[in-house]
């Protein structure tokens, strides 16, 4: 039988910008190594598959070459389905259990707000090595168990940052955040993300670094909410809320295709 697969453009209002995603809505699992062949295939950052379970849904994620934790832009796109689709009514609230607990989306005015978990990163020495690979020397750096974030001097550095990604994820730079203060009126914060060490060079638009980027601009900006951009080619706006353990992501969808895989 023919599995209906979803192109939906994840933080933006307009087709062939943001961050595309692939989705699956099934009324069964699939065998994990069908789903990582679906997710090669399509060669997005990231393919999202949904089955039916208890009051929601079980959603997985997987890149073209492995099955990840958390993916903000991919569960932003499967909430704009099922609403799309009518599977959740507008007024409902999307519920997904994933290998993160329970995230939660709905309908705020023209965006899709998602409850995701905060990621804290703390002060760290950027290896002097890599400097010659990333182009430029972080004014700041800090990591997680995850993440490693470098904030730069400014806005059009992180614009301008043409990095070594292959040699960075080599010395333990695979999964990188740069970032500055936006100088673009209207905006609060930039960044770009590389995260090769799960097979994407750069990500278009990253709702789980986010997660690490509220906390770490609203302590430093004393703002709870900010307005953030990610500057990668397609480029995407998100709004973000520190709300202690807990990050806001709010961002549109658009669904650009849809299609059949046979099997």
């Amino acid at each position: 039988m023919p599995l209906s697969l979803h192109t939906i453009d994840a933080f933006t209002d307009k087709p062939f910008a943001g961050n595309p995603a692939g989705v699956c809505v099934l009324e069964h699992a699939l065998p994990d190594e069908l789903m990582q062949q679906i997710a090669a295939e399509m060669n997005f950052s990231e393919t999202a598959f949904l089955v039916p379970e208890k009051d929601g849904y079980r959603l997985r994620w997987f890149t073209p070459t492995t099955e990840v934790n958390l993916c903000g832009h991919a569960t932003l796109a499967s909430a704009h389905l099922l609403f799309q689709l009518g599977r959740l009514p507008p007024n409902a609230i999307a519920r997904f259990h994933t290998r993160s607990g329970l995230l939660t989306a709905r309908r705020v005015g023209d965006n899709i707000e998602l409850d995701f978990p905060a990621s804290r990163v703390s002060p760290a020495v950027f290896p002097p090595s890599t400097i010659p690979l990333l182009g430029t020397t972080p004014v700041w750096y800090s990591t997680n168990e995850y993440w490693q974030l470098a904030e730069l001097d400014s806005e059009q550095t992180v614009r301008n940052l043409s990095p070594d990604i292959r040699s960075l994820n080599s010395l333990g730079l695979g999964h990188l955040i740069v970032t500055a203060s936006a100088a673009t009126p209207g905006l609060d914060i930039v960044s770009r993300v590389f995260v090769p060490a799960v097979g994407i060079d750069e990500d278009p638009v990253t709702g789980a670094a986010h997660c690490a980027l509220a906390p770490y601009w609203s302590a430093k900006l004393g703002k709870t909410t900010l307005s953030a951009y990610q500057a990668s080619r397609r480029g995407g706006y998100l709004e973000i809320e520190n709300c202690g353990e807990r990050v806001l992501l709010r961002g549109q969808a658009i669904t650009v295709m849809d299609i059949h895989l046979r099997n």
